[in-house]
């Protein structure tokens, strides 16, 4: 029987796993509650069954995508958001190591492992943006994955002042605190009195509703801005983004491409951002390639 590998991502709400062979190939995927609220052991207990009811018997690895700060060298949790409980000191690479019969088990941030999937072969140096949630950032440079000097490398949600709104990590004019999905749809309110979720305000925008409208032209080109400033100090010259809020790209790309024609690089032509292909599998599938060693 050949071997496989899993990639797992583990989120606020739900827990993904998929299974690849030997040639990268996904053979098998499955998703459940992540148990988000319930503790470290049973988001671990969770993300353990759905990987053995996948690939009984014939793991080779298993790499984990892991939403909040991570330790890389041990796997260990530790900052996350208000959509776990219980999450932050989790030892991951030894708990589901365990769980597993002692498959090895490596784990990153879970933006990082987007980033990872995003890859193309020939990619050298490349900035990741998830935007989601809250706002994610990684960096890929000289070939591998940059986790600097502390916590937080690449978080590019946390960086810069672009206006007075309030930020997630308590400062204000973080890029979260524009492009985010909670934050379109908190400035939206704000500015109408109309409380919607994030998809509705960008419905509204797509109708010309120009209150929702502006809502995501600050986030287009905020984003713009962070994504050519954060390249510019590393000499990038590609970014990836992704995330739930890229579904509504048509109304963020003219104002961030403005935004990275406004600011060029040393080169004099501004950053190439690409749309991320792997969509909800793109966190998973970088964790499989975390596992079989292709970071």
């Amino acid at each position: 029987m050949s071997q496989v590998w899993a990639g797992v991502d583990i989120g606020g709400s739900k827990t993904l796993v998929v299974v690849c062979d030997s040639d990268g190939r996904e053979v098998a995927s499955a998703s459940a509650d992540s148990g988000a609220h319930l503790g470290g052991a049973a988001i671990l207990d969770r993300a353990a069954a759905l990987v053995l009811s996948l690939a009984p018997g014939r793991l080779a690895g298993v790499g984990v995508g892991a939403a909040g700060v991570v330790e890389p060298e041990t796997g260990t949790i530790v900052v996350t958001g208000d959509s776990f409980t219980g999450w932050a000191g989790t030892a991951v690479n030894a708990g589901l190591s365990s769980r597993l019969g002692g498959v090895p088990v490596t784990t990153e941030n879970d933006v990082n492992a987007f980033l990872l999937g995003e890859l193309s072969t020939t990619d050298r140096h490349v900035l990741g943006v998830a935007l989601g949630t809250g706002v994610g950032g990684a960096l890929y440079v000289d070939g591998t994955l940059l986790h600097g000097g502390g916590t937080g490398a690449g978080e590019i949600g946390h960086v810069g002042t672009y206006g007075p709104a309030p930020c997630t990590c308590g400062q204000t004019g973080h890029l979260e605190a524009y492009a985010s999905g909670r934050s379109l749809a908190r400035r939206y309110t704000e500015a109408t009195g109309v409380s919607l979720p994030a998809e509705a305000v960008a419905a509204a925008a797509f109708a010309g509703d120009e209150a929702a409208l502006a809502v995501f032209t600050d986030a287009g080109r905020f984003l713009g801005e962070a994504i050519t400033h954060a390249c510019g100090l590393l000499g990038i010259a590609t970014a990836v983004v992704g995330g739930s809020v890229t579904n509504s790209w048509a109304l963020l790309e003219k104002p961030m491409q403005e935004a990275l024609t406004e600011h060029p690089l040393l080169s004099g032509s501004p950053v190439e951002v690409r749309l991320a292909r792997g969509g909800a599998k793109a966190v998973a599938l970088g964790a499989v390639a975390l596992a079989r060693g292709l970071s």
